[in-house]
């Protein structure tokens, strides 16, 4: 068996300290190493996101249904972050979409991948946030979210891991303790779960979990 070649996330490690400042939106205030970043990253068991703009690229894609049928909402999801979520679920870490929207397509999903708690039209996410972190039994420092725009602002200030995926909004990558590779809809559910695991020293384990 050839040995299979060392993720993105373990180079990182190999590389510390530091991170390269490029992948993480830095606080004035409180600037992260590479460490500290793994440091966040250790302590999450559950890990939260928004969907639009976030697991999709943003587009809503509606189409008219015959016969006056209404109207049927698409979504298009990546299947790395399919792999990804069920990988987390599989090792223990909780998710959960948070989405202002009414979608069908995003509670098949989180079916599909093994996602633990489902929010709807959640005009303000505060709500959601914190009934997840009642049903999950965990702290805000063992919670991470992943957002792209401004209505993320309130759950990526109190969370331990904040992220903004890569075509975020100026102000949630300012107050972010990571801001992902990949854009919107391109795997970033999938590289923060792999950035968890290996912070957490797991994902030598979970890959077999993904060839099974």
């Amino acid at each position: 068996m050839h040995d299979r070649p060392p993720s993105s996330f373990q180079r990182l490690i190999q590389s510390l300290p530091p991170l390269n400042a490029s992948k993480i939106a830095l606080m004035p205030t409180d600037p992260l190493t590479g460490s500290a970043l793994l440091d966040r990253a250790r302590k999450i068991k559950l890990f939260l996101m928004d969907i639009d703009g976030t697991l999709t690229d943003g587009g809503v894609c509606l189409i008219s249904l015959p016969n006056n049928g209404g109207v049927a909402e698409m979504k298009v999801f990546n299947s790395q972050d399919g792999l990804g979520l069920t990988l987390a679920h599989t090792m223990g870490i909780k998710t959960g979409f948070i989405t202002g929207r009414h979608s069908p397509a995003v509670s098949q999903r989180a079916q599909e991948s093994h996602v633990d708690f489902v929010y709807l039209g959640q005009a303000d996410k505060t709500a959601a946030f914190e009934e997840c972190m009642r049903k999950a039994e965990v702290s805000e420092d063992e919670v991470a979210y992943m957002g792209d725009d401004l209505p993320d602002l309130s759950i990526a200030r109190r969370v331990g891991l904040a992220i903004a995926v890569a075509n975020a909004v100026p102000e949630l990558k300012a107050i972010s303790h990571y801001v992902t590779r990949t854009q919107g809809g391109g795997g970033t559910a999938r590289e923060v779960v792999e950035l968890i695991l290996t912070a957490q020293g797991r994902w030598g384990e979970a890959i077999p979990l993904a060839l099974a």
